[in-house]
């Protein structure tokens, strides 16, 4: 694995220590002319160009169906400027966008792609790319399959016979919508390519933040030790949106807050919080820990779920419409904007221990965060005589955006001569620590990807796991259709169902 950041570059922030360069490529990206390329994969690749991370021999070339062959270059470079913190002026860029190309292409169409396999072999001659591809799918999953399939029949997906030689494709969630639809994704896929081949993304596994919760737990001794059901009461993990749907209504209607966040990232943060020790940090021994995780929750079950849909109220002082007023809803949706569950681990580590898990949009707040609720002292030995605050629990507090970064929750006393108790934090901030860094995290995740490194991707044994654990959740609300949605207020906590959900626990959500 590649080591973490000690030294930075000024303008990305990404390591130039002990990191291995990729070897000759070309990214072949294909829905290019969508928004995910110009926001965050080109400033993403640009970045890596800035801290010298990608080999001098190497290109990019987007494919989708618009000719966009005049405007494509220019457009990706606006793109960079300005959602990647890059100057107008900065030296690299014009070497950068010589390297960006495009080729017009129905997804449907052989004649096409046995072009686009010339185009690419010509790209290999003009920039010495040697024959190696990192084809990157920002597609709808409907045409997943088909894409593959076709560079397969086209004979896109064997690498040339050497040493350093390689073809691999990355595909962006969602991987599926239940467990018959991942499997079967998964079986045409592995048609086509070999598991080492597919690189299945998670874009928030490419957060810092993210990939510190190994690093604080594996990485300090004083941690690990009381990481367990007899020192933690609870665990929260918390993705909240502050937005609604953004035009995007029937992408959403489609999918809801469980297939959009709970299934894969939220699934992704439980893993890490709760695995065990790697024997290494490899790909394979970081999966497997993860696998055991998820193959470990029990069964949800329906009571303890709780779904959700905001109507019109306030965010940050705007009022704005509910989900069924927003552009291309049903006005009688019954899709799902909020989503939460209480879950446990049935293992020796974790058992007792209620993992409850939220999230939705238009919330109060946007915060993704996890919260480690310790328990109470024994004894409540410092509320006595003028005393009257109530004791709280400790709580580690891994704030994965915004704001980056871990505080402390615990008691001191206050300055005096009686023996008064106070809440304080100790906090550390990533951008007051490192710097503020215009990386959007899909830098590490395509460096790695270009490297072979599948420690930060999903497998296909973890995708139909979580599915496993959410299709029977997700097939007993579709019988279900008497919701009461609209349930809570834009601008709120949620709904009321999911405040009850923690209250029959005896415990309550911490405000985000």
């Amino acid at each position: 694995m590649n080591s973490l950041a000690v030294t930075s570059d000024p303008r990305s922030g990404i390591s130039k220590k002990n990191v291995r360069i990729p070897e000759p490529c070309i990214v072949v990206i294909f829905g290019a002319s969508g928004d995910l390329t110009k926001r965050k994969l080109l400033p993403a690749l640009y970045h890596l160009d800035q801290s010298g991370l990608l080999p001098d021999d190497f290109a990019v070339v987007g494919v989708a169906r618009r000719d966009l062959s005049t405007t494509f270059a220019l457009d990706m470079q606006d793109g960079i400027i300005r959602d990647g913190g890059v100057e107008e002026d900065d030296p690299k860029l014009t070497p950068f966008m010589d390297r960006v190309h495009y080729f017009s292409a129905d997804f449907d169409d052989d004649a096409r792609f046995e072009r686009l396999k010339s185009y690419l072999a010509a790209m290999d001659e003009k920039f010495g790319t040697k024959g190696n591809r990192l084809f990157y799918l920002a597609v709808a999953p409907e045409f997943f399959a088909d894409i593959i399939a076709r560079l397969g029949m086209h004979g896109m997906t064997t690498p040339k016979k050497g040493p350093g030689n390689w073809v691999r494709v990355i595909v962006e969630k969602p991987f599926g919508t239940d467990f018959e639809s991942a499997r079967k994704l998964n079986d045409d896929v592995n048609a086509v390519l070999s598991e080492d081949q597919i690189f299945r993304i998670d874009h928030y596994l490419g957060k810092d933040a993210v990939q510190n919760i190994l690093v604080f737990r594996f990485g300090n001794g004083i941690f690990e030790p009381i990481w367990n059901r007899n020192h933690i009461d609870h665990i929260e993990i918390t993705a909240a949106e502050s937005i609604g749907v953004e035009g995007r209504g029937p992408f959403y209607e489609k999918t809801g807050a469980v297939r959009d966040v709970l299934q894969n990232h939220v699934m992704e943060m439980l893993a890490l919080i709760a695995m065990e020790s790697p024997g290494s940090f490899e790909a394979e021994a970081v999966r497997a820990e993860k696998l055991k995780v998820w193959r470990s929750v029990r069964e949800i079950e329906v009571k303890d779920a709780v779904r959700g849909q905001y109507g019109p109220g306030s965010v940050n002082g705007k009022h704005v419409v509910g989900y069924r007023q927003e552009d291309r809803v049903d006005p009688d949706s019954q899709t799902e904007t909020y989503a939460a569950i209480r879950v446990e681990i049935g293992n020796w580590r974790w058992a007792g221990v209620p993992f409850y898990l939220r999230t939705g949009k238009r919330l109060g707040k946007r915060v993704t965060e996890v919260k480690i609720v310790f328990k109470q002292s024994p004894t409540h030995l410092f509320k006595t005589g003028s005393n009257d605050e109530e004791i709280q629990p400790n709580v580690i507090t891994m704030r994965i955006q915004p704001n980056e970064g871990i505080s402390l929750h615990f008691g001191t006393k206050v300055p005096g001569p009686t023996t008064n108790v106070s809440q304080v934090d100790m906090r550390f901030s990533y951008a007051d620590v490192f710097g503020q860094s215009s990386t959007n995290g899909y830098e590490r995740l395509l460096l790695d990807a270009m490297l072979g490194d599948a420690t930060l991707f999903a497998h296909r044994d973890g995708v139909e796991a979580t599915w496993a654990l959410f299709t029977p959740l997700l097939e007993a609300w579709a019988k279900d259709s008497n919701t009461g949605f609209p349930d809570y207020a834009a601008g709120s906590q949620g709904p009321i169902g999911a405040i009850k959900l923690v209250e029959n626990d005896g415990r309550a959500w911490r405000e985000f």
